[in-house]
């Protein structure tokens, strides 16, 4: 089950770096603008906001990094607190932006969480 609870956290993380590059570097560009239906203009008014996210993105899938190479009781404990994180950066997503991010964050996070805890 260990096994799984790390493939599980790896991809948590790797969704977090996909999400990194997509607000920090491809937020104006066509697949930029296409993830969330936005006209040029309207991507280039909030680039500085989608790359602020974007970086904390970048801090999650770091933490969840650390995690998984860091050995127990760190790593374990990381990997529930940035699991956590994600978790409550998908509920608030969810409640205040889109509520898909619920499903494409949120869930993923509480899956792994709960991989991670069973393996414990």
């Amino acid at each position: 089950m260990e096994a799984v609870a790390d493939v599980l956290v790896g991809l948590v993380a790797a969704l977090h770096v996909y999400i990194l590059v997509l607000e920090m570097f491809l937020w104006q560009g066509r697949r930029g603008r296409a993830f969330h239906g936005f006209d040029a203009e309207m991507a280039r008014a909030t680039a500085p906001l989608a790359a602020n996210q974007g970086l904390y993105n970048g801090f999650l899938a770091a933490g969840l990094v650390w995690g998984l190479v860091a050995g127990d009781p760190t790593g374990f404990r990381a990997q529930v607190f940035f699991l956590c994180c994600v978790i409550v950066a998908g509920v608030y997503g969810a409640a205040t932006a889109n509520r898909r991010i619920l499903v494409a964050q949120a869930l993923p996070g509480a899956l792994a969480l709960a991989a991670v805890l069973i393996a414990r």
